[in-house]
């Protein structure tokens, strides 16, 4: 559980840390391949926030509930999805709403606005041709689940659920300040997140939002080549926050080094001293300068 005061300050604090819970027995069962983290880590990395951890569990509400705590003490932002939420002929049965807020002492709570945008938004099935709004229908009851939000009744509800679409019915539904429930659909998922972005900017290190710069090279060394070089090159850099990567590209003649960090000025100084040290060039894809896909023993 938490209070308002610490909700509240959550919910304004800087972002240097970022957090992902995905939920969904389909996800651990292989059914469903998630690609939401992978869209959310990028997010996060254009907009310098450090996405720390990305966990997946299943459907079982105590592992629900301890993640989203532990989740929402460890880092400033947190993101997580609601398995199918917003996908037409999906309403069923999702514990995500009620678990994280079980985990927070808060009720579920019809949310009058999104019902208002969902009717406004929303088409019937085209199995459900007869389906009503102003009807009692298991088809009515299953939407409306899907607008039960976990609610703070002591805090401002706008700060709550988020629209921050207006062609989308669905909220983002905020808890404990920094939990952020997102549909689990990756169309929906994506459009939210971006349009959430406003919003993260002003409270980024960065209030431009200009995030961490990435510089790549490809080399034709073995791994084993360069690192000399390069764990004098990471000592060197390491005080100016940039940080060095070599990665092994098993069946393919070239490896890649990068760059990490914010400085993309001085990160651009030291371009040709690691073309020259790697014997490689620098590319913008991976593949880009590859010549064979024959195997390198070397």
């Amino acid at each position: 559980m938490t209070s308002t005061s610490s909700a509240e300050e959550r919910s304004k604090r800087m972002i240097h840390t970022a957090g992902c819970i995905i939920i969904g027995d389909e996800v651990l069962g292989g059914k469903t391949v998630d690609t939401n983290s992978a869209y959310l880590a990028k997010f996060c990395f254009n907009l310098g926030m450090n996405l720390k951890r990305v966990e997946v569990i299943g459907d079982d509400e105590s592992e629900i509930i301890e993640a989203a705590r532990r989740m929402s003490d460890n880092y400033d932002f947190v993101v997580t999805r609601q398995e199918q939420i917003g996908a037409p002929g999906d309403e069923h049965d999702d514990i995500t709403y009620q678990s994280i807020a079980r985990a927070f002492g808060l009720k579920l709570v019809e949310h009058e606005d999104a019902l208002r945008r969902m009717k406004a938004l929303s088409k019937p099935h085209p199995s459900q041709p007869n389906f009503s709004y102003d009807e009692p229908s298991p088809a009515l009851e299953a939407k409306k689940r899907m607008i039960r939000l976990p609610t703070d009744t002591s805090r401002d509800d706008t700060d709550q659920a988020l629209f921050v679409d207006e062609s989308l019915w669905v909220p983002i539904s905020v808890v404990n300040g920094n939990i952020h429930i997102l549909p689990g659909v990756p169309r929906l998922f994506e459009k939210l997140l971006e349009g959430l972005k406003p919003r993260l900017v002003p409270r980024l290190t960065d209030p431009e939002g200009k995030g961490v710069y990435r510089l790549l090279f490809s080399t034709p060394l073995a791994e084993s080549a360069v690192a000399g070089y390069l764990t004098e090159l990471a000592a060197r850099v390491e005080p100016k926050g940039v940080k060095v990567g070599s990665y092994p590209r098993w069946g393919k003649k070239r490896n890649s080094v990068t760059l990490v960090g914010r400085d993309k000025e001085y990160m651009e100084s030291l371009s040709s001293e690691v073309e020259k040290n790697v014997q490689g060039i620098r590319v913008e894809r991976e593949e880009e300068a590859d010549q064979s896909d024959d195997p390198d023993e070397g």
